[in-house]
């Protein structure tokens, strides 16, 4: 489109817009009234053509410029063109804002942006979710104010924030933060907050599990060690001291060796993390193999079973796993009854679900030990473990085998009345009919 907005075109407008006005002016001898009228006449023209520029601009709805001819044609198309560029501007930058508030929010971080001063000025929802935050009604309140440890205080207030620190959530869900702050625009602050709770935990588990070993491996390799030496003069050794000492020794040997045992076998029980409810397990038949099995242990200590388990009553799930739950249970509870006691096993249908019982009559467990059996090495007693050949690790193993089966180990006792060990299989995964 050709362009009139310029000085040297106005000008010669202006000219041929005065030239019949100078003319007519000239031929009536009024020249100067003619040129007056003629100038006053095109700021007539103009000021019409700039009210309706001005309209345009402040009252019409429409973004379509009003039809003018020449010079003010060029000005209503370039106010246009201005328009429509800063349009697609702001979509864009609203696309990019739309994005950038996407991003933050899909992150596994909650995400802050502070003023110099410490205000709240941006969050995205999982920072509102960890720190309790109202948005948009906390905003440009201080982040002190919002998170009133006086450890955070102290760290925020220095202005050191090369070291990041851990909080616990201030929601009171016991979650630990780990909280990092950088700049960000200038003047302005990020806080990256990162959800450490279950990293801490493994941690703690880490440690408590590399304590706990070496502390059960250390007393058997003491043992051993001890023999061993008395073995270097094994000729002066009496008989009876010499049968001794490979008794001891083998009794060591295989307590190490079902604690390796167990310990891969909760290895692997951690390593399937996907649930398996494919094979349908009789678990009469899985009870009786067991009872079998330990009936020999049984007939030393006199230990009297009372069953009462139902045939035809079935679950869907892992045998290996259900097995070992049982033997655990079942184990614990010969092991722990005194001499000439009886134990009641259950396995029945109990409100749609398929419950395992076992109750036996043994010292009992204190209530503040009963949230903590099934950890790895947990003993309520220090030296009965030892005493009784066990390893600590038979609680963690049920409570596992049970986690894939969607269920959980349940313990009522009472001191000098015994224990109840039970849990129940889900009724989706109840089958009252067998192979």
């Amino acid at each position: 489109m050709e362009r009139h907005y310029s000085l040297y075109r106005l000008a010669i407008r202006l000219l041929l817009w005065l030239l019949p006005f100078v003319l007519v002016g000239w031929l009536l001898d009024g020249l100067w009234l003619a040129l007056a009228i003629g100038l006053a006449c095109s700021v007539a023209w103009n000021f019409f053509f700039f009210q309706r520029l001005n309209r345009w601009l402040w009252q019409s709805r429409t973004t379509l410029p009003p039809s003018a001819p020449g010079a003010w044609s060029d000005i209503y198309d370039g106010i246009y063109g201005t328009l429509r560029r800063a349009q697609s501007k702001r979509r864009q930058l609203s696309i990019l804002l739309q994005r950038f508030r996407q991003a933050a929010e899909a992150i596994p971080d909650a995400g802050m942006v502070l003023n110099a001063d410490g205000s709240l000025e941006w969050t995205n929802k999982l920072a509102q979710i960890y720190f309790g935050i109202r948005w948009p009604a906390d905003k440009n309140i201080r982040i002190t104010n919002l998170i009133r440890y006086p450890r955070f205080i102290k760290y925020f207030d220095k202005g050191d924030f090369r070291e990041a620190i851990t909080l616990v959530s201030p929601t009171g869900d016991q979650r630990e933060l780990e909280l990092r702050i950088m700049p960000y625009s200038g003047t302005q602050l990020l806080v990256i907050a990162r959800d450490v709770t279950q990293l801490r935990k493994l941690e703690r588990m880490r440690k408590d599990f590399v304590a706990n070993v070496s502390h059960e491996l250390k007393t058997p390799l003491t043992v051993m060690n001890g023999y061993l030496e008395m073995l270097e003069d094994g000729e002066h050794l009496p008989p009876q001291m010499m049968e001794k000492a490979v008794r001891d020794m083998q009794g060591q040997t295989q307590r190490m060796q079902k604690m390796v045992n167990q310990l891969l076998e909760l290895s692997r029980m951690e390593a399937q993390t996907q649930d398996n409810f494919s094979k349908r397990v009789a678990m009469s038949r899985v009870l009786n193999d067991i009872i079998t099995e330990l009936g020999p242990v049984m007939q030393e200590k006199r230990i009297h079973l009372d069953l009462a388990i139902t045939p035809d009553l079935s679950v869907w799930g892992s045998e290996d796993k259900l097995r070992s739950a049982a033997m655990n249970l079942i184990t614990n509870a010969i092991k722990y009854s005194p001499e000439g006691s009886t134990i009641k096993v259950i396995w029945q249908l109990n409100r749609g679900y398929a419950e395992f019982a076992v109750s036996d009559s043994g010292p009992g467990i204190p209530a503040e030990h009963i949230p903590r059996l099934t950890e790895r090495f947990y003993r309520v007693e220090k030296d009965r473990n030892s005493s009784s050949g066990g390893t600590g690790l038979g609680l963690s193993i049920v409570k596992h085998a049970l986690e894939h089966h969607r269920s959980k180990l349940q313990v009522e006792s009472t001191i000098g009345a015994g224990s109840r060990f039970y849990f129940r299989i889900s009724p989706e995964l109840v089958s009252t009919t067998t192979n």
